[in-house]
């Protein structure tokens, strides 16, 4: 493998880890006002992913810079041609990410109402846009001979890339839900679970209408085994949620993303971005690649780093492994009471259920 196949390779990686570990911190976001009843519900929600969410968003630093170091046309064009739409992610990022530090800093109802809703618009937002951005890369741009973008903004709202942006925030959202169930007790987890149950449906017709329309205009051969993995994973997910395996049905679920993020990638390769203006003309990792020394040095750069920064995520996720409790917030032990009395009910069902399916 050449070095630019390699870093597309990395680029991909570091994109599908992103779409993996920030697309539950969405999730989590777009069900605070579903899920959370009160404001101590909601506090859980937060506190499910408040030690990881910062962590989680470097990713698409890394992959950004990355990309930028990698392969500049790529680079130049996608953040020239898609600048409003990542502006518009940018500020719902920053939108988001001062809400979870200023929430608790005032008094009164209105207050925290305010921030939930702008943690809500800060999930909705990306999630729906950078599907709408891969859908646009994966199809291709019309471009002039040097790479620029020739489209409008109203260019990239077509149906396919609609279509991505309606699959990514479905999907994102049910990504969340499910680690809702791994990460809290009682009610909330059972509220997680059976919303889960309804949007997996949602994102069963969209995701397959979407991938097979990829598959369908921009076939490979690696693009169809990895979208059909994508789908069977997602089953798997949706069925061990209903069995009650939160491990399984949040590993299954990432393992999802990670497929469908990657089937992408594979009917995007060896082109960086189809040019739909004339396809003589698209730009492909041969030719917008940086210089083979560039890529040497990222190379050994990335062997060095890389394995430390795998390691401390996953320390990080280690340390804070442990479900939240409403007690956590409110240091009142009636309230885990009333989450162990939901649970044993929740498993007097399921032991009947069995015993009657036996």
């Amino acid at each position: 493998m050449d070095l630019p196949s390699l870093w597309f390779g990395i680029v991909a990686f570091l994109f599908i880890g992103y779409f993996i570990l920030d697309g539950f911190d969405f999730g989590v976001g777009m069900a605070i006002p579903v899920i959370g009843k009160t404001d101590t519900d909601r506090r859980v929600l937060i506190n499910t992913i408040g030690p990881v969410w910062d962590l989680n968003e470097t990713w698409v630093i890394v992959a950004g810079a990355s990309l930028f170091a990698a392969f500049p046309e790529w680079y130049a064009t996608i953040f020239s041609g898609f600048y409003l739409a990542l502006l518009v992610i940018l500020l719902a990022l920053i939108a988001r990410g001062v809400s979870f530090e200023y929430r608790h800093q005032g008094h009164g109802a209105k207050w925290t109402n305010w921030f939930d809703w702008m943690i809500f618009a800060g999930s909705v937002v990306p999630a729906l846009l950078w599907g709408v951005a891969f859908a646009n890369i994966v199809q291709g741009l019309p471009m002039d001979a040097d790479f620029n973008y020739t489209g409008t903004f109203f260019d990239l709202l077509n149906p396919y890339a609609l279509l991505g942006g309606l699959t990514t925030l479905s999907l994102f959202f049910y990504h969340g839900l499910i680690f809702l169930t791994r990460k809290t007790v009682g009610e909330i987890r059972e509220r997680a679970r059976a919303l889960a149950w309804k949007v997996g449906i949602v994102v069963a017709v969209l995701a397959i209408a979407f991938l097979a329309w990829t598959v369908i205009a921009h076939f490979s051969v690696l693009g169809l085994v990895l979208a059909l993995v994508a789908v069977l994973a997602f089953v798997g997910s949706w069925l061990t949620n209903l069995l009650h395996k939160d491990g399984l049905a949040f590993a299954f679920g990432a393992l999802t993303v990670a497929a469908a993020v990657a089937a992408l990638f594979a009917s995007l390769f060896p082109n960086l971005l189809p040019n739909t203006a004339d396809p003589t003309l698209s730009m492909t990792v041969a030719n917008g690649s940086s210089s083979e020394y560039t890529l040497q040095i990222m190379t050994w750069a990335a062997v060095c780093i890389l394995p430390f920064v795998l390691g401390y995520q996953a320390w990080t996720f280690w340390v804070f492994r442990k479900r939240i409790r409403r007690s956590h917030i409110t240091g009142d032990h009636v309230d885990d009471a009333v989450d162990i009395e939901v649970e044993r009910s929740r498993g007097r069902e399921l032991a009947q259920a069995a015993a009657s399916t036996n």
